[in-house]
């Protein structure tokens, strides 16, 4: 089978596509001939030896997939050859085969393609996660949500409408503050041309927002942080722009705000239980057409480098996919 493979960190053209031999399962894991693989910042990262987790060399990246099941262990026992499936793999999506294990393995909902499917789990989780169970966010709340057009943004724009709050879309561009809306933001803001505080006490009669998620770091950690309200909370959820920001901590303490750290990954390992409560709750928006993943381009595995690259330079808008089979 044909794999992406990582044979050292370093820049992501130097990824490669190879043949390898297809993959055996052990006794509690699910092989899956992949449909879909969805393209996260992580994986960026991860491929040039920046994440928090480096993988043994060589790897395959890709985290999450879609799928139909072609061989099981012999342990497993939810799951049978032939399911339609999604699955949380951490690495090897980018693959025509990849390993899972059955725990991290849940069936793709009848009415849902291999490609939105491939694209809910670690977006669609992640932002649950931190608006709920981190940031507690609560109906009638201001929501401002940066990289508003990214994945996880589009995720959070949905997930914060479904819990009620009013939301601030702010992105880069006029083009991805246009999908933004799309989705149900209430307001938007341009912050390569606007004030991002300004722009936020606007509409809050100058109060400010209750909640910030923040995956982009770099300049505008800040300028978000400025612009909650008395007993605000910042999440942050990761650094798309680049840089790590160094903020001035007078900031948390003079409105009494707080900065609340996201990592989804390990939430699900220690707390497993919330996990499966909050993957009810998502299965129950989608069914209910409350939530629906945004895929803005497909690529196939032979240029699947191209489409991380597309990620890490924060070009995309919703997700990317890569298609194995294409």
């Amino acid at each position: 089978m044909k794999s992406l493979i990582c044979e050292a960190f370093g820049p992501i053209d130097s990824l490669v596509v190879k043949d390898v031999p297809s993959p055996v399962p052990g006794p509690q894991q699910v092989l899956i001939e992949v449909r879909a693989a969805a393209v996260n910042f992580p994986d960026a990262l991860m491929v040039q030896g920046l994440y928090q987790v480096k993988p043994e060399l060589p790897f395959t990246p890709g985290a999450e997939i879609s799928g139909i099941v072609k061989a099981v262990g012999a342990e497993v026992k939810r799951v049978k050859p032939g399911d339609r499936v999604i699955a949380m793999v951490g690495q090897g999506g980018f693959a025509e085969e990849c390993l899972a294990d059955e725990a991290r393995v849940m069936p793709l909902p009848p009415d849902m393609d291999f490609e939105a499917g491939a694209a809910l789990v670690l977006t669609y989780g992640t932002s649950l996660h931190g608006l709920k169970d981190r940031g507690h966010l609560q109906a009638g709340e201001t929501l401002v949500v940066l990289g508003a057009a990214g994945g996880v943004g589009i995720a959070a724009i949905e997930i914060g409408k479904a819990m009620g709050a009013r939301v601030i879309a702010a992105a880069s561009s006029d083009e991805k503050l246009a999908l933004c809306r799309k989705v149900g933001a209430d307001e938007t803001v341009n912050y390569s041309t606007e004030n991002l505080k300004d722009r936020t006490n606007a509409p809050t009669a100058g109060k400010g927002a209750d909640l910030v998620y923040d995956p982009v770091g770099g300049p505008y950690t800040e300028a978000a942080l400025r612009a909650l309200a008395w007993r605000g909370r910042l999440l942050v959820i990761g650094f798309a722009a680049g840089d790590i920001p160094k903020i001035p901590l007078n900031l948390a303490l003079l409105k009494e705000r707080a900065i609340v750290g996201v990592y989804w990954g390990d939430a699900v390992k220690h707390d497993p239980a919330a996990h499966l409560a909050s993957l009810r709750q998502l299965k129950d928006w989608l069914a209910a057409g409350t939530i629906r993943p945004v895929v803005s381009a497909r690529f196939p595995l032979a240029a699947a480098a191209e489409a991380i690259a597309k990620i890490a330079n924060r070009e995309a808008m919703g997700k990317i996919v890569v298609l194995p089979g294409s």
